[in-house]
């Protein structure tokens, strides 16, 4: 079934190991195989899994690594994902290293080319552990610290940043763990405290106000430094940014 998928699709494709032209339409299969098309969509088939069509020939999403059309860029994060049936990540930065981005569509738009929504045209997310990189036309990774520092062993300046990441991140942990025990510290405070009584004296009745500033002092320090931490982390991401552009320099 295969030969013959690819039998078809040779007749009206190009399918080259070497160059990559990546001002034409074309879908590059996990065997290093290119294929060129005019017109290229990615779209559901009768019982509701999305394929890719070429010229209105199917392609099976298990065999694409990536494809390129009108819309952009696109890379298979389907094993990256686990539990994932079928997920396609955008490159939204083109250089030494490249990083990807998921995007969200709806596979039952049958007569809708692939599109980004309107939010994803108009902003670009800042980068962070949630996308994925590679080089050239090399398998994905999750874009972390650990693949990246390896990834960008060969670029001082952009290990440099990447280390001012990682310092980001740690801290911004830390300063989440300090809320959490504050918080926690604080809703301990907030049972335990003496919710008053009243007593009988020789002039009328006296009450016995509880004291809740211990409770409002723990939490409210718990706020702030849950908010510290994450002010922290989303600089820390312009860290990671810069990384990336120092080694694509």
């Amino acid at each position: 079934m295969k030969k013959l998928l690819f039998g078809v699709l040779a007749c009206y494709a190009l399918t080259t190991r070497a160059q990559v032209h990546e001002s034409k339409n074309f879908i590059y299969l996990y065997s290093d195989s290119v294929i060129y098309a005019k017109d290229i969509r990615l779209r559901p088939d009768f019982s509701g899994y999305l394929q890719l069509r070429a010229d209105s020939r199917k392609v099976p999403t298990e065999q694409v690594k990536f494809f390129n059309n009108e819309d952009g860029f696109f890379a298979n994060t389907r094993r990256l994902n686990f539990g994932s049936t079928n997920s396609f990540s955008e490159r939204i930065i083109e250089g030494k290293i490249n990083i990807f981005q998921q995007v969200d569509y709806s596979p039952y738009m049958y007569d809708q080319r692939y599109r980004r929504s309107r939010y994803m045209q108009t902003r670009r997310q800042d980068i962070d552990v949630r996308m994925y990189y590679n080089k050239g036309y090399g398998d994905l990774k999750k874009a972390n610290y650990s693949n990246l520092s390896t990834a960008m062993a060969d670029n001082p300046k952009a290990m440099d940043m990447l280390k001012s990441y990682r310092k980001s991140m740690t801290t911004g942990k830390t300063m989440y763990i300090v809320a959490g025990a504050a918080l926690i510290s604080g809703l301990v405070s907030f049972l335990a405290t003496d919710t008053g009584d009243t007593k009988i004296t020789g002039f009328g009745q006296s009450t016995k106000w509880p004291s809740y500033t211990p409770t409002y002092i723990l939490m409210g320090a718990g706020v702030g430094l849950a908010t510290a931490g994450y002010l922290i982390q989303t600089s820390g991401n312009k860290h990671l940014e810069g990384a990336v552009d120092a080694y694509n320099r």
